[in-house]
């Protein structure tokens, strides 16, 4: 299994701060599936407004931190083993991250709230033109706050 830090992820997507969700990937096979972190915290600026007196990680973002998971799944296809960060840069990957073309049957079981640890998963599933399915689902202390199933336009 191969882990990627920020500076990697960076490289990868084309989402930059306040709207890069992802931290870290703990477990990567390149194509197929990834396991991701999101460490959320008080500082981060959408809890100003979602809720003043109850801080609530916004669900729409914890589906897109498992898009941005999902990126690195199709985008890391096309590096093969050169993972290091200026192989990466090289290749200008960034340019084939696609879009969201339809969020299915999304399930919120949980709250997600400062001080958690998201542990994001994806699991592509079967593709067919330049489209994609994926398993996505998100867990806190190993207790499952979201599922659903992603299907992604790709660029490249």
């Amino acid at each position: 299994m191969v882990v990627l830090n920020s500076d990697q992820i960076r490289a990868l997507l084309p989402h930059r701060y306040p709207f890069l969700l992802l931290d870290r990937i703990i477990k990567l096979d390149p194509g197929k599936s990834a396991t991701g972190i999101k460490n959320v915290t008080v500082n981060e600026p959408f809890f100003q407004g979602h809720f003043p007196t109850k801080s609530i990680m916004p669900g729409v973002l914890i589906v897109e931190a498992l898009a941005q998971l999902t990126a690195v799944v199709y985008c890391t296809e096309f590096l093969g083993d050169k993972l290091d960060l200026k192989s990466i840069e090289e290749a200008n990957i960034a340019e084939k991250v696609g879009y969201i073309a339809a969020i299915k049957n999304v399930k919120f079981k949980k709250i997600v709230v400062p001080g958690d640890q998201l542990v994001l998963i994806a699991h592509k599933i079967d593709s067919f033109g330049n489209l994609s399915n994926v398993n996505v689902s998100a867990f806190v202390n190993n207790e499952l706050v979201v599922e659903g199933k992603l299907t992604v336009s790709q660029q490249g």
